[in-house]
């Protein structure tokens, strides 16, 4: 017999988290816990406003499926149960772990992949002021990350690039606009980031309003975040995007995110995993599709005041293993 445990919990952030959309003090996780013959398998997710969820409507997704759960749905099953989404990537994790543990072998076995030694990660630069970036610029080099994620809005695009890339002149720069970019001439801040060495750019056009990047030639190569959910939305991009973005709380789970790599692969696009704020826990489910991604984005605990176990080993800007 199998049982399903569902908390709502709220993690303190260590210091504010700022994008576009507006700042964070603290994220709303939802965990999933089954327990089958001894052996327990455990999710994570963080739902997202800007995907119309609550930490409510999340949490009644879960409650809706549990005695489905509870009878042995199997992870097969719940892809066709539940839409892609938080409340089905804290289930489909689960059940990952679940079923490694049943079979005695760890996430990493069961996924058919091997373990790497570490992982680069990006450590994100939260949007604040020039000067505030510059500094929280200079303490991550410092500590040895090799990989900084740039959150930007409209304003001193050019001015806060510039000023992160004098203090981290080795360092590769990546830029997340979080959809903020309408009306801005495109064309002509991508030639003007050039001197930077933008390695990529991120989501500069709303989901939806995103046709006018197949119209000119990309001298950065620009990734889909909040236009790339699931695997069935990878072709439609190959006009607008030379990346995808697989995170595990917008496509529902690892089950899809290996799906994703195999299809982005087919259509001759590059990879890029990232996350939500959350736990080591999350994090440590993305972690099997990290190894195929150009760019990993999965920083997610350091953002914390306080991390749960696995406690992932962040160090010298790499996730060790």
């Amino acid at each position: 017999m199998r049982r399903m445990q569902i908390q709502l919990l709220e993690l303190p952030l260590a210091r504010p988290f700022a994008i576009s959309r507006g700042t964070r003090t603290a994220v709303t996780v939802i965990r999933v816990t089954l327990e089958q013959n001894g052996f327990i398998g455990r999710g994570e997710c963080t739902p997202t406003p800007r995907y119309s969820e609550t930490a409510e409507s999340v949490h009644a997704q879960l409650e809706a499926l549990q005695a489905d759960i509870e009878a042995g749905l199997s992870r097969d099953a719940l892809q066709t149960r539940l839409a892609a989404g938080s409340a089905r990537n804290a289930l489909d994790c689960a059940l990952w772990r679940l079923d490694a543990a049943l079979a005695k072998q760890t996430l990493w076995q069961q996924a058919a992949r091997k373990v790497p030694v570490s992982v680069v990660t990006a450590e994100t630069l939260s949007l604040d002021t020039r000067e505030n970036m510059a500094e929280a610029a200079t303490d991550a080099v410092s500590r040895g990350a090799v990989l900084l994620k740039i959150k930007l809005n409209r304003d001193e695009i050019l001015e806060k690039v510039a000023a992160i890339r004098a203090v981290a002149p080795h360092a590769t720069l990546i830029i997340d606009a979080n959809e903020a970019w309408a009306g801005l001439d495109l064309q002509s801040l991508f030639n003007a980031l050039l001197p930077y060495n933008i390695a990529m750019i991120e989501q500069p056009l709303p989901a939806g309003q995103d046709g006018d990047l197949q119209r000119f030639t990309h001298s950065i190569p620009l990734c889909a975040d909040e236009s790339c959910h699931t695997v069935a939305e990878i072709e439609g991009l190959r006009n607008r995007y030379e990346m995808i973005n697989i995170k595990l709380d917008k496509c529902g789970g690892l089950t899809e995110a290996l799906a994703m790599v195999v299809e982005a692969k087919k259509q001759e696009m590059r990879v890029m995993v990232g996350c939500m704020l959350g736990s080591s826990l999350a994090m440590e489910a993305a972690l099997p599709v990290a190894i195929d991604a150009e760019h990993v984005d999965l920083d997610g605990p350091i953002w914390l005041a306080a991390d749960s176990s696995p406690f992932l080993t962040y160090s010298q800007g790499r996730i060790w293993l």
